[in-house]
């Protein structure tokens, strides 16, 4: 685990307490708003030098990021890692690469995500490449919050196993805490 990741996500505000539905579905008492760090260039560069430094030793072509929070850091990596840069963006609800992007057949590709919880955006962004029939060399990211649950190759600056709760479960709903969506993608019932 990175301390200096950790540490310049505090001083971004971009550690959030309370009561959260994460873009995962599930609820959870903390929240990690990349955004507010992409705020700050050298900050950003920074913790995508982590990213790439964690992707050292992996053989791959290409990043593919998933839209939207995850582009600038997708970017950033792959430029430190001097390597190509696409994303794939949500159209009608389902992740799609999009813009005249294409990959090669057996092309070896990191996808690069700033918070994993579940991995099903992850999931989304692998089924909207598949076409292609690349090669999924390694997932790279800021936060993991799956502690290894994926199966996924995951290459993370920091892993944290939170607590999380499905909303049937979540005691933060029972005490009656107002729940906040700060994520980007839309999920229907959220108060």
């Amino acid at each position: 685990m990175s301390n200096e990741a950790l540490e310049l996500l505090k001083r971004t505000e971009g550690v959030l307490k309370g009561h959260f539905c994460l873009t995962s579905g599930l609820h959870s008492d903390i929240y990690f708003q990349c955004a507010k760090l992409y705020q700050y260039p050298e900050y950003t560069e920074k913790i995508a030098g982590l990213i790439a430094q964690s992707l050292k030793g992996i053989e791959f072509d290409t990043i593919v990021s998933p839209a939207i929070g995850a582009v600038i850091i997708g970017y950033e990596t792959a430029k430190q890692c001097r390597k190509r840069n696409l994303f794939v963006e949500r159209k009608d609800g389902v992740m799609q690469l999009r813009r005249g992007y294409s990959l090669k057949k057996g092309e070896r590709v990191v996808i690069v995500e700033d918070v994993i919880t579940t991995a099903k955006t992850i999931n989304e962004t692998i089924e909207a490449i598949s076409r292609f029939e690349p090669e999924i060399a390694a997932v790279g990211c800021i936060v993991d919050r799956t502690c290894g649950k994926t199966g996924l190759n995951i290459k993370s600056v920091l892993q944290i196993e939170p607590i999380t709760y499905t909303p049937d479960k979540c005691p933060l709903c029972a005490a009656g805490i107002p729940i906040i969506k700060p994520g980007s993608r839309e999920e229907k019932n959220v108060i």
